[in-house]
């Protein structure tokens, strides 16, 4: 059982799952720590990267350590929403129609290479993400609790890639690129265990309930009232400046909230302050914000950089 916030030796119970991970995925310490606090803010992970770099290897491990149910989605250019969302059977012996839930009925779903589906395909997950249920059929069904979804996309630069709309966009709290690793890490990679068997080998760290506890804890993190003019001056500037086609959603600046008040419990704090903002900025902006000036499609890599710049701290 999780201890009150004012326990500190109960604020860090992610510490140790961030240790395990590394030792799987080496020199990758803060996108690993971004992972589990988009996860512990109730949030959505998207991976975009190269192929091979580790995405669907991070994407197990978080279920493995956490001890969670875990489905892969493989997204193709010929899938239909019934591949994620499930499909209705008929049983001749009981004379009707049975639900068989598909793969998105799960507590950790990686939806690999999302932009390969087409967007009728993509949408399928919409309604899970932000409602955390499903209609299929004329019928609402729950998902599991927690739920949390791990996209990965290819650059869209490469053949067979169908770019995610800003609609889909805006339902990931965070963005994260993996890249290559250093030639230290990967002559370790190249010498050591293969990476899914040391996956396998390992025990959970935590469980659902536990990890449901950790993220009902964000609501006694603190962030005062300066914290809040910090994030209200983040989103009036990109709403403000030409450089960007729109600014950021309502959405956008609350999970910016949450992210920060994960980053503080996961240090050991119970109260946000403007560091916390800084750190988890560029992984929640940066994919929702837009060249304007151009009319560039790709999300602006330097946004947060030039935010943090021109928007002052409290």
């Amino acid at each position: 059982m999780l201890k009150p916030v004012g326990a500190a030796p109960a604020l860090n119970p992610f510490r140790p799952l961030i240790e395990a991970a590394g030792s799987v995925i080496l020199g990758k310490t803060q996108e690993l720590k971004l992972a589990f606090i988009c996860l512990l803010a109730g949030g959505h992970l998207l991976i975009e990267d190269l192929p091979g770099v580790g995405k669907t290897t991070l994407a197990h491990l978080l279920a493995r350590l956490l001890g969670l149910r875990y489905s892969r989605i493989q997204f193709t250019s010929d899938m239909l929403p019934a591949d994620v969302l499930g499909v209705s059977i008929y049983d001749r012996s009981a004379e009707q129609f049975r639900f068989h839930p598909g793969p998105v009925f799960a507590q950790v779903v990686l939806a690999d290479e999302i932009n390969r589906a087409t967007p009728k395909a993509q949408s399928a997950l919409l309604e899970a993400m932000e409602e955390r249920q499903v209609t299929a059929e004329g019928e609402t069904r729950s998902l599991p609790q927690p739920f949390f979804v791990i996209a990965t996309q290819n650059p869209a630069h490469q053949v067979g890639t169908f770019p995610l709309p800003e609609s889909q966009l805006d339902r990931f709290l965070m963005r994260i690129a993996l890249g290559y690793p250093s030639q230290d890490q990967e002559r370790l990679l190249l010498a050591g265990e293969d990476r899914r068997a040391l996956v396998a080998g390992m025990e959970p760290l935590m469980d659902a309930e536990t990890l449901v506890q950790a993220q009902a804890r964000l609501e006694g993190v603190h962030a005062a009232p300066p914290i809040i003019d910090y994030c209200l001056g983040i989103l009036d500037y990109t709403r403000a400046s030409s450089r960007f086609r729109h600014g950021l959603s309502p959405r956008a600046g609350i999970g910016l909230l949450r992210a920060a008040k994960a980053w503080a419990l996961v240090d050991g704090r119970d109260f946000v302050a403007p560091d916390d903002i800084q750190e988890v900025l560029p992984a929640v902006v940066a994919h929702r914000l837009r060249q304007g000036d151009d009319g560039d499609p790709h999300a602006d890599p330097s946004a947060a950089a030039q935010i943090l710049d021109a928007v002052p701290i409290p």
